[in-house]
């Protein structure tokens, strides 16, 4: 089974960096779109930003010009670099995956478990 596994996650103080980074395992036939998503306590989960296979990024608008997103194809891999962090982003961050189905036409989702981020005012 796939596995997806998070990690950089922690405590920074308002106006700070973190770096996250997923990694991907398991019977992968191919990586489609990758991308980060987080969810705040009484919020719905909701997208930060994605990455196609050839490098398309898409962003939501209050961390455009803050976050990048990126991926290491040859390492089955996304990070999330998160600049100027504001405690408006505090939330849990989870990586996600489109595997592309082997034999069969079609993806399937793959979520990790979380991590943290907590910005301090």
């Amino acid at each position: 089974q796939v596995q997806l596994v998070e990690s950089g996650g922690g405590l920074v103080q308002a106006g700070g960096s973190l770096r996250l980074s997923c990694a991907v395992s398991g019977s992968i036939f191919r990586l489609s779109v990758m991308g980060w998503y987080r969810q705040a306590p009484g919020k719905q989960r909701e997208l930060v930003a994605s990455i196609s296979t050839g490098g398309t990024t898409n962003y939501q608008d209050s961390v455009k010009g803050r976050f990048t997103i990126s991926r290491d194809n040859a390492k089955n891999t996304v990070n999330l670099q998160m600049n100027s962090l504001k405690p408006e982003d505090t939330a849990v961050y989870y990586c996600n995956a489109q595997v592309v189905r082997m034999f069969t036409r079609g993806s399937d989702d793959y979520w990790g478990q979380g991590t943290q981020v907590t910005v301090s005012s």
